[in-house]
């Protein structure tokens, strides 16, 4: 059979079969992830579980894939191009699935399930990639797998993640998203040694590592009045005196910094360093500072926003196409999307009023019969962008075009 012998409204309806006759199954999935919450690169359960149910479907799943222990790999079809599905699984410290990881295996799983079917079923050459991306949160789990070689031979590559339906302050409720824009971020790790001394009796003899880290954040604190609206700056202290009467010597804290560009975050970064420093230099502590795990900011790619936007449609989904302010959230999918084109679209769920992820509300919300069932609508149209990336010429290479002109904006 020739992809020009397959008309679209026959591959959806094989679509719709195919995730239909799974439904309960992928609901047991999903409720395991969702009840067994697993932090950063601890994943084991929700690697186990889902490689388990994609074995016992008949795929062939490298575990512990990349190097990583709760990263897997699953892939289908011959020739043709590759599309990529990306599974997120991990959750967050004592508020669980707050950010609706379970919902994005969930869509990634059913996306990957329903275009292997559909190319099988319909003898067309292309093939599908499922790729359990750990540490989203926390450890950059798609960076990386970008250095191990994980989306070398992939062509385009595709997620969704969940939120309530109206994401912005001024925006109507809608069923989700297509392309929105992210912040870039970056962890910034500083370590402050002075010098202990008694702090009742001889306090002059020793060099506070406390005061500087204070002073530091509090450079910070009036750092922030100069920032842009979209721009993000968070802080953690990690080491700091237990007792008071003794001058600390040590000091340790974690910050990020998040900004709408690369080139705005590395600015920003280089003036929290200097707030850092001059907190140091200003008690006579010596500091030592680490910048790592790079979340770039999210490439859009209006191709393959517009076709997620139409196959949504078809399914009685109000979706927009763009927003053009910045979710000032931060993810690795954007590291991706440097790479090959990229389509990391929001969904919208059922939520109490005033619900976001990252708040214990959103937990429950995650959970829910009604999120599960709006995953799987989202992996159908994501399967139906998959389908038209592997078999439209045309679309494909407008996309691969917007992709290189986006990123050459900015070099």
């Amino acid at each position: 059979m020739t992809v020009s012998s397959v008309g679209i409204e026959e591959v959806r309806a094989a679509v719709d079969v195919a995730l239909d006759e799974l439904r309960e199954s992928l609901r047991k999935v999903n409720q395991e992830i969702w009840s067994n919450p697993e932090l950063a690169y601890e994943e084991h359960h929700a690697h186990d579980t889902i490689c388990t149910f994609l074995e016992k479907q008949g795929f062939t799943v490298t575990r512990h894939a990349y190097g990583l222990d709760t990263s897997f790999e699953a892939v289908s079809g011959s020739g043709g191009r590759q599309i990529n599905f990306n599974a997120e699984y991990d959750a967050l410290p004592g508020i669980g699935h707050a950010c609706g990881h379970n919902l994005i295996a969930t869509s990634s799983i059913a996306a990957f399930l329903a275009l292997s079917f559909a190319l099988k079923k319909f003898g067309i050459p292309g093939r599908t990639q499922l790729l359990g991306t750990p540490a989203e949160e926390n450890g950059g789990g798609k960076a990386v797998l970008i250095e191990a070689g994980a989306y070398k031979n992939v062509d385009i590559s595709l997620m969704a993640h969940s939120g309530p339906k109206k994401l912005f302050p001024d925006q109507e409720p809608s069923d989700g998203i297509a392309g929105t824009l992210m912040n870039a971020r970056k962890n910034i790790h500083c370590e402050f040694s002075g010098k202990s001394a008694h702090a009742g009796g001889n306090p002059w003899e020793g060099i506070n590592a406390l005061d500087a880290l204070v002073t530091s954040y509090n450079n910070v604190a009036v750092l922030r009045q100069q920032l842009l609206p979209e721009q993000r700056i968070h802080c953690a202290f990690m080491d700091t005196p237990k007792v008071a009467n003794v001058i600390p010597a040590h000091t340790k804290a974690f910050w990020q910094v998040r900004s709408p560009s690369l080139k705005g975050l590395n600015n920003l970064v280089s003036r929290v360093r200097n707030c850092i420093e001059a907190g140091a230099l200003a008690t006579g502590c010596t500091v030592k500072i680490i910048e790592e795990e790079l979340y770039t900011d999210v490439r859009l790619n209006d191709v393959l926003c517009e076709r997620y936007q139409v196959h949504m449609g078809q399914y009685d989904r109000k979706v927009l196409k763009r927003h053009d302010k910045v979710l000032t959230a931060s993810s690795d999918i954007g590291n991706v999307s440097y790479e090959i084109p990229t389509l990391h679209t929001m969904f919208g769920i059922p939520t109490p009023d005033n619900t976001f992820p990252h708040h214990p509300t959103y937990t429950a919300s995650a959970g829910t019969d009604e999120a599960h069932a709006e995953a799987l609508i989202v992996g159908k149209a994501l399967a139906m962008t998959g389908w038209d990336m592997i078999t439209n010429d045309g679309l494909f290479e407008t996309a691969h075009r917007q992709w290189k002109e986006e990123i050459e904006r900015d070099d």
